[in-house]
């Protein structure tokens, strides 16, 4: 049975997407960060499309995400690690862990070792050993695929990039890895210098855009469309939604649209949202709530029944919902109805 909303999903942008970030990596290979189901469009179909363009590195947090994708042909990375409960799958599966913590590395070595990837911190402070650690041996005899780090601030003008940038770069040479790897998408757009061996985009594949720089080249993947329920007419100084947020201040027409903050379309959207209808734009109005959401259809040809189509532009929409760009994409609900088209 087809939902009453949808996810309209443009495979030939996501992977035109890529092709850029790719482009723009130099030298460098360009992976992809797949985690949280692929940014919430679901990891195995965004995984297909990828392999397909081209790509190779792929990366997931945890190790049933890694066990989703075990026969897709991808190349994983499993960003958290290994735990004690992990170490059965993590020998089973054909990917590799990112090793954390010095326990990890221990866990590792106890489990008799094998291809894994090492996360250092250069400032983030979040996950990593220290790059004293390299020094003191830590990862003496690992194999060791790709040393990684991420960049706390690559989405702004901030000497704190190169203060990691130098720090990741001082590691060259002083482990057994074969890559290093530390931009993400904002940090492709720093350039060359911190391109390394492997790049890691993640937001910037799905149409978001971290930096603006990345503008010409990211096309949006994702767009909501909703079925309208009921068309009503609003009397001039009548309410709308919970709370009456939002007064008519002459006749309305409003659509009462299946949508709501339990499907990811958030209540920061509520009286800021925007959707289509061909080329007519119909403003949210009143309080989305779990379910359902209110728009102005006063001057456009709507009816019950009709599908209406909602902002795709990500960084726009954020701006309207006082999200970021990474929660809008990766909160979109499993009651959608995901259609890819290519």
């Amino acid at each position: 049975m087809n939902a009453p909303h949808r996810l309209k999903l443009d495979g030939a942008a996501l992977a035109a997407n890529w092709r850029a970030l790719a482009r723009m990596s130099g030298t460098a290979a360009c992976g992809a960060a797949v985690k949280a189901d692929g940014y919430g469009l679901g990891a195995r179909a965004v995984v297909a499309r990828l392999l397909a363009a081209g790509c190779r590195d792929f990366f997931v947090s945890s190790w049933n995400e890694a066990a989703a994708l075990a026969d897709s042909g991808a190349r994983v990375s499993v960003l958290h690690g290994v735990r004690d409960e992990d170490v059965a799958v993590a020998r089973a599966l054909d990917a590799r862990p990112v090793l954390n913590t010095r326990a990890q590395v221990r866990r590792w070595r106890d489990a008799g070792g094998g291809p894994c990837d090492v996360m250092v911190d250069t400032g983030m402070n979040r996950l990593g050993i220290a790059p004293d650690d390299v020094a003191d041996g830590l990862l003496d005899g690992l194999v060791i695929d790709t040393l990684m780090s991420h960049l706390a601030r690559a989405e702004e003008d901030s000497a704190m990039n190169e203060h990691q940038r130098a720090r990741f770069a001082s590691l060259a040479g002083r482990t057994g890895a074969t890559r290093m790897s530390l931009a993400n998408s904002a940090g492709i757009a720093l350039g060359a210098d911190y391109h390394f061996d492997l790049t890691r985009p993640g937001l910037a594949l799905y149409g978001g855009l971290p930096v603006k720089t990345l503008g010409e080249a990211i096309r949006p993947v994702v767009q909501i469309e909703a079925e309208v329920l009921q068309r009503r007419t609003v009397a001039a100084g009548e309410s709308v939604g919970y709370n009456a947020t939002w007064v008519a201040p002459t006749e309305t027409d409003a659509a009462i649209v299946n949508l709501g903050y339990a499907d990811g379309y958030w209540r920061g959207f509520s009286d800021t949202g925007v959707a289509f209808a061909g080329r007519a734009v119909l403003p949210v109005i009143g309080r989305v709530s779990m379910d359902l959401l209110a728009l102005d259809v006063t001057d456009a040809d709507v009816a019950e029944g009709d599908w209406i189509a909602f902002d795709p532009d990500l960084p726009r929409a954020a701006c309207a919902s006082g999200m970021s760009q990474y929660e809008l994409v990766t909160g979109l609900g499993q009651r959608f109805d995901r259609v890819w088209f290519d």
